[in-house]
């Protein structure tokens, strides 16, 4: 079995592992892009997620920093939390620097002779792969911008948020330090998520239509709602555009699409990584149980991954929508909502139950 795989991020090397894990020869096509500096990013990962991870043979362990609770404020309570979530000694989910997975998966990957790499050098591959005049049995692409995609799949639902996330990695003095904050700001959504006891992962989404922001203003605005930290220093700013999209149509033929390239949502839970995660268990699954059978691969496994996860992931996306708009609207009307609303939710011990578990496995 031959499967091929388009794209460069951890996605691609995530799932190039997992799958040479089950003797499948995996063909990695490299697109060009430019070098980039070292990201200062961090990726939230699941309890459901890191246990995956583990199985995989991917040891994250001693690279993740456990978090056990999280506390959610909004602009007018940031002294008191308005809802919290987990156990003083049960971890729910883990943070782990970006290009530490970046370093452990391409890691894997060189050490795997199952994998091979190769750099599209011209058209003429994605013109191969159209044509169909290639070896292998599917075809997975990640990326939204390539030939492939603008021919095949370029119908989606797009939602652009006039936000940009700003990321960057406080140093700070030593403390206790396995407690996420989310703050819902009337500037956007703030979290400050714990990598280390002396240093804490900052995202901040800012309502910036035109792009107008200083670096500076966002400085003074972390520093005027940190009640938990006598921060030293700030690492280097990172900022990106936000937007969410969903694609319509998962697959054709032989072709799937994955990662980013199937859905974008906004970062303010921290779930874009662990929808892919949750992704592949499910096309793992389909793919295990062919091989089981002694079954070929082909497209009737997308149509099942397809049928399995799209709607999932419909509601999904738009459950974290829908929470970043209720807060958008909430701050207009100077938290009116949230605090008749989650001074409720706090005593409700099922919603909590059912919420975290929606935020560690999805649907699944």
């Amino acid at each position: 079995m031959n499967i091929c795989l388009i794209g460069n991020g951890i996605s691609t090397l995530l799932l190039a592992k997992v799958l040479a894990n089950r003797n499948i020869n995996v063909s990695i096509y490299l697109e060009h892009q430019p070098k980039k500096k070292l990201t200062t990013r961090t990726l939230g990962i699941s309890k459901n997620s890191f246990e995956f991870l583990i199985n995989e043979k991917i040891n994250i362990k001693k690279k993740s920093w456990p978090i056990n609770k999280i506390k959610i404020f909004n602009e007018i309570e940031n002294n008191k939390e308005i809802l919290n979530f987990g156990y003083k000694n049960k971890k729910i989910f883990y943070i782990l620097n970006y290009i530490d997975l970046v370093y452990l998966l391409n890691s894997c990957v060189k050490k795997n002779k199952l994998i091979k790499k190769y750099k599209i050098k011209n058209s003429s591959f994605f013109q191969s792969i159209l044509n169909e005049k290639d070896n292998y049995d599917l075809i997975i692409n990640f990326n939204e911008k390539n030939l492939i995609s603008k021919k095949l799949f370029f119908k989606r639902n797009e939602k652009e948020y006039n936000s940009f996330a700003y990321t960057s990695l406080l140093s700070h003095t030593t403390c206790n330090n396995n407690t996420a904050h989310q703050i819902f700001t009337k500037f956007g959504p703030l979290a400050f998520l714990p990598s280390s006891n002396s240093k804490t992962s900052i995202v901040f989404s800012v309502l910036d239509k035109n792009n107008s922001m200083q670096e500076n203003k966002i400085k003074d605005l972390i520093l005027n709602y940190n009640k938990n930290y006598k921060i030293k220093s700030f690492s280097r700013f990172e900022k990106f555009k936000l937007k969410s999209s969903i694609l319509k149509n998962y697959y054709y033929k032989k072709i799937l699409c994955f990662g980013d390239n199937l859905h974008k949502i906004h970062p303010l839970a921290g779930q874009g990584f662990n929808m892919t995660i949750r992704d592949i268990k499910i096309l793992l699954s389909l793919i295990d149980y062919r091989i089981n059978l002694g079954l070929p691969l082909d497209s009737s496994v997308l149509k099942e991954f397809q049928n399995k996860t799209k709607h999932y992931n419909y509601i999904f996306a738009n459950s974290i929508d829908f929470i970043h708009e209720f807060f958008k609207l909430d701050n207009s009307f100077n938290s009116l909502y949230s605090k008749k609303l989650f001074n409720f939710l706090e005593t409700n011990n099922l919603f909590k139950k059912y919420t975290s578990k929606f935020a560690d496995k999805g649907f699944f």
